[in-house]
């Protein structure tokens, strides 16, 4: 771990020995991701990297001391947030969550091999750091103590993650096994119709013929109820006295607080 923070950060000790002509940790990292956005995680190797790079693994090894600290250079990699402060919605705080569950989202359909990393202890790089400071900058107005306002990116995080994982699998299992979801749901349709025809379902055989249709967003509908549930929070807190809540405190102080979502 120390070492990637090293890497991550700049500081520590630099490639020695004659290094080959032209490569860097930036060729590296940037040849690593090609791999695993190809061929996904399983592909990723030094040998498969070195080899994307023309040179020998040995030669990898002067710069990053192996496949783990590699993957985390990586993550932090992919995560880099835009520089255009439009991209982070035009308006509010409202504006500004929106904006970063839709990036999330095309982040996770970019780069599918990132739903099988383990981030739940994620080494904070400079992408991560920026990214974080840029959003708390703008939902800092919500008036949320500084842990709520952390838990906030969270659940708007955790809520993408999963909508992801769900469009990434749709898109996998159609290539891998040549059906469109439209071809998969219409092979069922003779055996489900004789199914709810029976009256045993009454409440599924009752719902519209365009429930399941694919022109409804189920992702966003998500967010923006997600997002109405914490403007209706902002907007209780504010109606008070005007000032956040404190959270409430610990009722037995030998239990630690619970971080396993904090970033």
């Amino acid at each position: 771990m120390v070492r990637t923070l090293e890497l991550l950060w700049d500081v520590g000790r630099r490639p020695t020995r004659g290094p080959k002509p032209g490569l860097s940790l930036d060729r590296i990292v940037e040849a690593a991701v090609g791999v695993a956005d190809a061929d996904g995680l399983e592909a990723l190797s030094m040998r498969r990297v070195a080899a994307e790079l023309g040179t020998g693994a040995m030669s990898l090894y002067r710069y990053v001391p192996g496949k783990a600290e590699l993957l985390d250079l990586m993550l932090d990699r992919v995560q880099r947030p835009s520089e255009n402060p439009a991209d982070l919605g035009d308006g509010g705080w409202r504006s500004a969550l929106e904006a970063m569950g839709r990036a999330t989202l095309a982040l996770y359909r970019r780069h599918p091999w990132l739903l099988h990393v383990n981030q739940s202890r994620p080494i904070l790089g400079p992408s991560a750091l920026d990214g974080m400071e840029k959003v708390l900058s703008r939902i800092r107005p919500m008036g949320l103590p500084d842990r709520e306002l952390v838990s906030t990116i969270v659940l708007v995080d955790s809520y993408v993650v999963g909508a992801a994982r769900t469009k990434v699998h749709q898109a996998e299992v159609e290539r891998r096994t040549g059906l469109t979801d439209m071809e998969f749901w219409e092979a069922q349709v003779p055996i489900l119709t004789e199914v709810l025809d029976s009256g045993r379902f009454p409440l599924m055989a009752s719902l519209d013929d365009n429930t399941w249709g694919s022109n409804f967003d189920h992702f966003e509908f998500g967010l923006q109820r997600l997002l109405d549930g914490l403007e209706a929070e902002v907007a209780r807190r504010g109606s008070s006295d005007g000032r956040p809540s404190r959270p409430p405190e610990n009722p037995d102080p030998t239990c630690a607080p619970d971080t396993t979502g904090t970033p």
